[in-house]
């Protein structure tokens, strides 16, 4: 069946409302600084699946201008606008290297050095001097575990992404495909 720009839209503003209302959950619930993004960016798979990475990129693109505004957490706001949002297109071009090895060092390398940016720019642009002139004598090693476990904490919501494409391939898709 031939899919109209209209179910296009409205499939996407539906997921792009969700995705914020999560990130906003995130927020209050005061656990989800990095829960509530991953969680947000698996509802990027349907669009991605359905329409294309044109489209799953305008949603992340939309969902992350309004996380930023609406979202009083802009740390949460912005490891869903820098890091992981756009993670699920990223992830189709570069499961694309053969080589595992090369392919998982692609994808850490992309998380790590937007995480690093992410903080980078909190610290420079919104933390007071004192509290960056604290941290940088106390807080390396803090960094470091944290940038550690974000690691491990990639590595399974890439693996739940996968699991989420294959669930979403066998059996949702078939019953939206019957339903319209």
């Amino acid at each position: 069946m031939r899919k109209t720009e209209s179910q296009k839209i409205a499939l996407c503003g539906v997921l792009g409302a969700l995705s914020v209302v999560l990130l906003m959950l995130g927020n209050i619930l005061q656990v989800g600084t990095y829960a509530a993004p991953m969680l947000a960016c698996f509802l990027l798979i349907p669009v991605l699946e359905e329409y294309g990475s044109r489209y799953a990129l305008m949603l992340y693109a939309v969902v992350s201008v309004l996380g930023v505004m609406l979202v009083p957490d802009k740390e949460l706001a912005l490891f869903y606008a820098l890091v992981l949002g756009y993670y699920p297109v990223l992830r189709v071009a570069l499961n694309k290297i053969r080589s595992a090895v090369l392919r998982w060092a692609a994808k850490f390398a992309c998380f790590n050095a937007a995480t690093v940016a992410m903080y980078l720019f909190l610290i420079v642009v919104l933390a007071p001097p004192e509290l960056v002139a604290e941290f940088a004598q106390e807080g390396t090693a803090m960094l470091v575990l944290l940038l550690a476990m974000g690691n491990l904490c990639f590595w399974l919501c890439d693996r739940a992404l996968y699991s989420m494409t294959i669930l979403y391939r066998l059996k949702i898709h078939p019953k939206l495909k019957k339903m319209f």
